[in-house]
């Protein structure tokens, strides 16, 4: 009965399954868009990760849907999940203890440097890679580590825990810290701290460079893309926990 059971939570999805609160596990890469119209990319989700419907179709046709490991909300067309998902039974999220994220930090910088050395350029919404936006590389490097965390730069920042970070000094940081940047009011940028003042971020054109680069929090270093997030510095922080999930705005 065990067996029948399990075999039974795995229907591919299709047009009549497609019902709010139904959950669902990819088998192929997924693009969410930004809107229930648009083709503005909000993010994009691996083979592997869980979904949940949130309401019937919009007058638009498209979806609403969230994901389960970071509560991260965005819209499909219903026909991308026919053949790329099945049937999936409610999972909590696994959480790791503050000493077992710290031991998986290094496997965190690999994968951000291996990213970074890969042919790339700056897509905004981009998580799967080799294209990325600075907060969705930075998301799935810790995920490539079992470490969840949410998915926009000003969601990561509320999320880790502060570090104090003076522009001059640098020694509170660690390795595998979040670097954030943006103006006053919000954060609108993150790198990936790896050691004595020197962060890896993906940036755009716009900022002088088009992908995924090295930069450096001291004045010595003078690369314009570096002059121009200096200027928006706003803090560091340090992630010791893992996202249980929930929905954050």
């Amino acid at each position: 009965m065990g067996r029948l059971n399990k075999l039974s939570e795995r229907i591919p999805a299709a047009p009549e399954l497609l019902r709010p609160q139904s959950h669902w596990q990819l088998t192929a890469p997924l693009d969410l868009f930004s809107g229930a119209r648009g083709q503005g990319l909000a993010t994009q989700a691996a083979p592997g990760r869980r979904l949940r419907l949130l309401a019937e179709p919009s007058e638009a046709g498209r979806l609403q849907v969230q994901l389960l490991e970071d509560g991260y909300r965005g819209w499909i067309e219903p026909d991308q999940l026919l053949g790329r998902a099945w049937s999936s039974a409610p999972q909590a999220p696994r959480l790791l203890q503050e000493h077992e994220i710290e031991a998986r930090l290094g496997a965190v910088l690999s994968f951000a440097l291996a990213a970074a050395a890969a042919a790339n350029s700056y897509l905004w919404g981009g998580s799967l890679g080799p294209d990325y936006d600075c907060s969705g590389l930075i998301q799935t490097a810790f995920a490539a580590a079992g470490i969840w965390i949410p998915r926009d730069a000003y969601q990561q920042e509320r999320f880790c825990q502060p570090v104090a970070l003076e522009p001059s000094c640098f020694s509170l940081l660690r390795p595998g810290d979040l670097i954030f940047f943006g103006s006053r009011q919000r954060c609108s940028h993150v790198g990936l701290h790896l050691g004595q003042g020197r962060y890896l971020h993906s940036s755009g054109r716009s900022h002088g460079r088009n992908g995924i680069g090295i930069d450096g929090l001291s004045p010595r270093d003078q690369h314009p893309v570096a002059c121009h997030y200096r200027q928006e510095l706003r803090g560091a922080g340090r992630v010791l926990r893992c996202h249980d999930g929930s929905h954050l705005p």
